[in-house]
């Protein structure tokens, strides 16, 4: 059986990596999907697909994860009635979706896919909003992610990304 789980990933965190090995007790495949895949350098979403699947795959490879994945990139269509053809045009069959969103599970249910909500893992802690709120504080936030999503970040210049986007041109 193949599950399908769909976030953003702005970054990938410890919560995602937790999700993921939890839905690969029940499913024999994941297909993670990239959400959002066309959006990049804005405070919601700084971060490239490209970036997020090396964090995602990086970080996978680093908890032992290094089969029964697919990574994909899934950019948005704006028209939620294409929308579930549409990731089912760019995936490998899937059986089960795993979504916190409540679109995402509404559009699959109506078309009769099994959803379910997957475990969360201290979601006030281990979120993308939190994380991106600390790389702009200056706080830490490395501890929040897999050593190798750190490296992403420093590699691609994600804070300074982050904190020149943040930047306005008020005096």
């Amino acid at each position: 059986m193949r599950g399908l789980l769909i976030g953003r990933f702005q970054p990938f965190h410890k919560g995602h990596v937790y999700v993921v090995k939890k839905v690969l007790r029940e499913v024999d495949e994941i297909i993670i999907g990239i959400g959002s895949a066309q959006l990049s350098h804005t405070l919601e979403n700084p971060f490239t697909a490209g970036e997020r699947l090396m964090m995602i795959a990086n970080s996978l490879a680093e908890n032992g994860i290094e089969k029964n994945y697919y990574i994909i990139p899934i950019q948005d269509v704006n028209n939620n009635s294409l929308w579930v053809s549409h990731v089912r045009s760019l995936t490998p069959p899937f059986t089960k979706v795993y979504s916190g969103n409540t679109l995402v599970k509404r559009l699959f249910s109506e078309v009769g896919v099994e959803v379910k909500t997957p475990p969360m893992f201290n979601r006030r802690v281990y979120s993308g909003t939190e994380i991106r709120r600390r790389m702009l504080e200056g706080e830490p936030w490395e501890d929040l992610v897999p050593e190798a999503v750190v490296r992403v970040v420093k590699e691609v210049q994600g804070v300074e990304r982050l904190r020149d986007l943040a930047k306005t041109d008020k005096a």
